[in-house]
């Protein structure tokens, strides 16, 4: 098979903390990369005002010339205060985040070789999202069911041996600095993430970059932030991932302040389990 190439980068949040700079060399950067296809893993704003949307909008349309472009929504990206606890329903939380990038909440994109599928766990402040950790209120996402099966109906209908990739905002592995998990529930969401059939599973929120493993086999590309709220004052960094017949390769590109720009810096291969 021809190598797939993706290009991954989540929590840009236009606003307060955004380092414009690093978004125009991302906008220039990326498409010289020739990627198959873009994807921002959430948290595009910092209070989901609509100058942070419009903004972030444009970015993704920039991004989206040199390559199909899918975006999913983070916690920041949602007005739970419009109905907190869904007790108007859930519509009211996304009123403004569907009118700058569409209705579908969770996307989908069909490669030759590639099927990608947005799942949504940024809820705001929900019962599902909740834990004894008062931190984690409108925090902490979580995957209810009903997204896992229908990731599981669309990877069954996939055709055989196409790589079949997740989007979510909220960090399915364990911060490597924060030790956060990002979703509620985060056992049986890794328990139905691994049933869906899923090869790749691409998410952000930690503002760590990182990528592992679930059960030995789904590999977990995690992107960083694009602010200055790095864990551990890292330097800010997105991912670039090339999957081919036998492995999935994830290679961070960290922000070099001094000269502004990104460079290729650690990359960690795993082996593909072929379906």
């Amino acid at each position: 098979m021809t190598p797939i190439v993706l290009a991954h980068t989540s929590d840009l949040h236009f606003g307060r903390d955004v380092q414009l700079e690093q978004i125009e060399a991302l906008e220039t950067l990326v498409p010289e990369l020739s990627p198959d296809a873009i994807v921002i893993a959430g948290d595009l704003t910092q209070r989901a005002r609509h100058g942070e949307l419009q903004r972030a909008r444009v970015s993704v349309d920039r991004l989206s010339t040199s390559a199909p472009t899918l975006v999913v929504p983070g916690n920041h990206d949602v007005q739970w205060w419009a109905s907190p606890l869904s007790i108007f329903g859930s519509a009211p939380k996304y009123v403004k985040f569907r009118q700058y990038f569409g209705p579908e909440l969770t996307p989908r994109l069909e490669l030759d070789g590639a099927v990608i599928a947005g799942a949504l766990t940024a809820h705001g402040l929900a019962l599902g999202s909740m834990t004894w950790n008062i931190n984690d209120l409108a925090v902490k996402g979580h995957l209810p069911a009903d997204e896992t099966a229908k990731l599981t109906s669309y990877f069954q209908s996939a055709p055989p041996g196409a790589l079949r990739v997740v989007v979510m905002h909220h960090n399915v592995l364990r911060g490597p600095i924060s030790k956060r998990m990002g979703l509620a529930h985060w056992r049986s969401a890794q328990r139905r993430l691994v049933s869906t059939g899923a090869d790749l599973i691409l998410c952000g929120h930690d503002h760590q970059e990182s990528s592992g493993l679930i059960d030995g086999r789904v590999v977990v590309s995690t992107a960083g932030t694009h602010t200055d709220r790095c864990r551990g004052n890292r330097a800010s960094a997105f991912n670039l991932i090339t999957v081919d017949e036998t492995s999935i390769s994830i290679q961070h590109l960290r922000w070099e302040r001094d000269l502004r720009r990104f460079k290729p810096s650690d990359m960690t291969r795993y082996g593909r389990v072929l379906r």
